[in-house]
């Protein structure tokens, strides 16, 4: 296969001025900028993005957190306070068509680059902002983290066991979440400008991420008045749809209709289960559920898991293995997609990355570019935006600047 060219790309020609941090406004502008933009992370002298020190493991120094969601992005080491850095900014937000930040509530607006004020100067921009809990109401400016998020957010009275505590995501699900949903707002507010001309302000959080994901686990308790509590692997809704145990480990299986169920005791060689009058619908195996477990589990402990797995494949039932990180970056299937992408890094050699889960016209999403060293492409933008050698020498002498190496 051979990737789209970035012309091909749909956010070709975009440029985003990225003063994100962390996870949550990074994984916005890596789903932007694997689409196409160009993503020019603006970052602090000196220190740059806080996950630039977060580790081990580092490779050569290089953050492999950073690495992580930064890849096809550009960096340019401005001080934000100093004059010359921002007047840099000012003439970059300027050339730009989207600008995506995640300070605390009102910090960019003290430093001068508020919405307003960025507007005025570039009327069509599209200015998102990324916070923890929004930009307004009584929590706006608690300082958030992704596990204080989830905890707030419910998430993790519904994630784990019910005899364990409550437990977070095994990934930065507030932090993706909320980056993710303000990258969809950015896209469409894209879209909208190229009808009206006109920008605007995206305003997404951590908090209204997480609320938007509890789908119906909100729905439930919204119509009944019930608060949902952890119940490990198993649905609420559907039965059964749990992990299980087998003769040699544990297999997931999810059972999503009647007719499935039927085809799944057949598979496993208990078709008597099926004939249980109380088990005829989902609904009543849901009301049954410890008796349904009770009935199917002697049948699963006979089996290996690679014999149901190949069962309930050939009887169209959904199920899978649960596999390590190990597992699954060696899964021919992750291959076949493209998922895994190698990369030249200029100080860490040549990586991998995990890549952007879309095809176009059948065709891979490439990593383009490596994750950047801390002002690598300083010099390069600067230039871009009109700054003569001379002129780009005296920024970095005067602080306001800073370029990979100086």
């Amino acid at each position: 296969m051979s990737a789209p060219t970035p012309a091909a790309l749909p956010l070709s020609g975009v440029r985003v001025v990225d003063l994100t941090r962390v996870m949550t406004g990074p994984y916005c502008t890596l789903m932007l900028a694997d689409l196409g933009a160009d993503v020019i992370k603006v970052e602090l002298p000196g220190r740059g993005d806080d996950t630039r020190a977060w580790g081990p493991p580092f490779l050569d120094g290089e953050s492999v957190y950073f690495m992580s969601v930064n890849r096809n992005k550009r960096s340019i080491a401005l001080d934000l306070k100093h004059p010359e850095g921002q007047t840099a900014l000012w003439r970059l937000i300027e050339s730009s068509d989207v600008l995506v930040e995640n300070f605390s509530p009102g910090t960019l607006t003290r430093l001068g680059f508020g919405p307003e004020a960025v507007r005025a100067r570039n009327p069509k921009i599209i200015f998102a902002t990324i916070s923890g809990f929004g930009q307004f109401g009584p929590d706006f400016n608690r300082v958030a983290y992704d596990l204080i998020v989830q905890g707030m957010s419910g998430m993790m009275s519904i994630t784990g066991h019910n005899d364990g505590p409550p437990t977070r995501f095994g990934v930065p699900i507030a932090d993706i979440g909320a980056g993710m949903f303000a990258a969809y707002g950015i896209a469409a507010a894209l879209y909208r400008r190229a009808t009206t001309g006109e920008g605007c302000v995206v305003d997404t959080s951590m908090l209204g991420g997480q609320v938007a994901m509890l789908t119906y686990q909100a729905g439930g308790f919204l119509a009944t008045g019930v608060a949902p509590t952890r119940i490990g692997n198993a649905h609420p809704m559907i039965v059964p749809y749990d992990t299980f145990a087998c003769k040699d480990g544990f297999v997931n299986i999810a059972v999503g209709n009647d007719a499935m169920f039927e085809r799944f005791c057949d598979a496993i060689d208990c078709p008597e289960v099926k004939a249980v009058p109380h088990f005829k619908t989902n609904a009543q195996r849901v009301q049954n559920k410890a008796e349904v477990y009770l009935a199917i589990q002697p049948a699963l402990d006979r089996l290996t898991r690679d014999e149901i797995v190949s069962r309930l494949d050939t009887a169209s039932v959904p199920c899978g293995p649960i596999q390590g990180i190990d597992d699954v970056l060696t899964d021919p299937q992750v291959a076949a997609q493209h998922l895994l992408h190698e990369i030249d890094h200029p100080v860490a050699g040549k990586i991998t990355v995990s890549g952007a889960p879309y095809h176009f016209d059948n065709e891979p999403v490439e990593a383009r570019i490596a994750p950047p060293v801390l002002g690598q492409q300083t010099r390069e933008i600067l230039a871009e935006l009109g700054y003569t050698p001379a002129e780009i020498d005296a920024v970095l002498a005067s602080g306001g600047a800073q370029s990979a190496g100086e």
